[in-house]
């Protein structure tokens, strides 16, 4: 359990290749002195999707990560400007993704998608590309925050398709945004208010093709309170429905508020 910024939050992280996969492309890591959590899910050529997940992961969070710690000893940072922070790192990644895939011939054509969020004061700052998802659990009610980047999202959107037709659909991993694409990427950003007891959940698709959203909340509230036993359960049942593709969570719980002699000792700890 770490402390960041007011709240405290309690963290377990799980990726799984899945059944039918050869190796794992998911990425997942976590920052969380400095509240950042970051999760990608790779894709393209023979290893390539591991290499762009990897990029992804590592160079948000680790610009994140130093911007949000140094922003801790100083004035409270603004959610424009975290905002600010998150577009410029996924740029960033983006970039990288893309000189790489020129660079080596054996990563042509790979891209990732990404969920990210950065905890701060009593508010959670969430970024994602593409079709992984942030959810977030709280009083028994399973909520989605984010909105894939798909090609069968913009159908439903557009009336063309419903929601359980689209579970049935071949086209599920179409996505309309991904790092590594294009020179630029467009990262949807959104600002949620937090609460001790509520549960984040970022995960890959491969958690949510193959379990639907009232089976991740149900499981959720059953070991709310253990939660690598609650991420343990999530990739059993997306193995035990299939496991097509590679599974990754992480859950965040925020666990209540931070004391005064807490944050003081995070700071010294730092200038040691």
């Amino acid at each position: 359990m770490v402390a960041t910024m007011n709240y405290t939050l309690d963290v377990a992280t799980l990726s799984d290749s899945g059944k039918v996969r050869p190796h794992n492309e998911d990425s997942i890591t976590q920052r969380a002195e400095a509240g950042v959590l970051v999760l990608a899910d790779g894709m393209g050529g023979y290893n390539a999707g591991e290499v762009a997940s990897a990029l992804a992961t590592e160079l948000v969070a680790e610009g994140l990560q130093g911007r949000c710690l140094k922003a801790q000893e100083g004035r409270p940072v603004s959610n424009a400007i975290l905002s600010r922070w998150i577009d410029e790192q996924v740029s960033a990644a983006n970039t990288a993704i893309l000189q790489r895939a020129r660079a080596d011939a054996s990563c042509a054509g790979m891209g990732s998608t990404l969920a990210l969020a950065v905890f701060r004061g009593r508010t959670v700052t969430i970024g994602h590309v593409g079709d992984s998802r942030v959810y977030r659990y709280r009083k028994g009610e399973l909520q989605s925050l984010t909105r894939d980047h798909s090609l069968l999202e913009e159908q439903i959107r557009n009336g063309l398709m419903t929601r359980d037709q689209a579970r049935k659909s071949h086209n599920r991993n179409v996505v309309t945004r991904a790092l590594g694409v294009e020179a630029e990427v467009d990262t949807e950003i959104q600002v949620f208010d937090t609460r001790p007891g509520d549960i984040f959940l970022l995960c890959s698709d491969g958690l949510t093709d193959m379990v639907d959203d009232e089976t991740i909340g149900v499981t959720l509230g059953a070991v709310q309170h253990n939660l690598p036993l609650a991420a343990h359960n999530l990739v059993q049942l997306a193995n035990d429905c299939g496991g097509r593709d590679n599974i990754s969570v992480i859950l965040a719980r925020v666990c209540g508020q931070e004391h005064w002699w807490t944050r003081l000792y995070g700071r010294l700890r730092r200038a040691a």
